[in-house]
């Protein structure tokens, strides 16, 4: 698989699940590095204080993000990061997962362009190795 993604990020308040994808991430050397937030908020932060320093080396190309949060939840964290997307030039890939299999979850996530799929918790190995896969850029 020669090339590895640089930079993933998990917004998710579940500490054993946040530590089952980072193990994953570790044994299967998906990542090379791994941003972890509790909640959208401190994401977000993260997110506009790199904008603000034109810092997008530090942006991460793939994305995990849980819908139930507490203080800012995964919906309010899609609202405020389609507004500031385009001030990227990084392609950056999304994924929300949730232990929710309400339907109007899911259409509510796909409706929503920069989703790049919901994926169901738990997510099974082979798919977060696909998952990776996929982002991978062609060299």
């Amino acid at each position: 698989m020669g090339q590895k993604i640089e930079l993933a990020c998990i917004i998710d308040d579940d500490k054993i699940y946040v530590n089952l994808v980072k193990k994953i991430i570790e044994i299967k050397q998906l990542s090379e590095n791994l941003l972890i937030y509790k909640n959208g908020k401190e994401a977000m932060d993260h997110f506009k204080h790199i904008l603000g320093n034109m810092s997008e080396e530090r942006l991460p190309e793939i994305i995990f993000l849980d819908l139930n949060m507490p203080v800012m939840d995964g919906w309010e964290f899609l609202n405020e990061f389609v507004k500031i997307k385009n001030n990227f030039n990084k392609k950056i890939t999304l994924y929300v997962v949730s232990s929710s299999i309400d339907p109007r979850d899911l259409e509510r996530a796909k409706s929503i362009n920069m989703v790049t799929d919901y994926l169901i918790k738990p997510i099974e190995l082979k798919k977060f190795e696909k998952i990776f896969e996929r982002a991978i850029p062609a060299a």
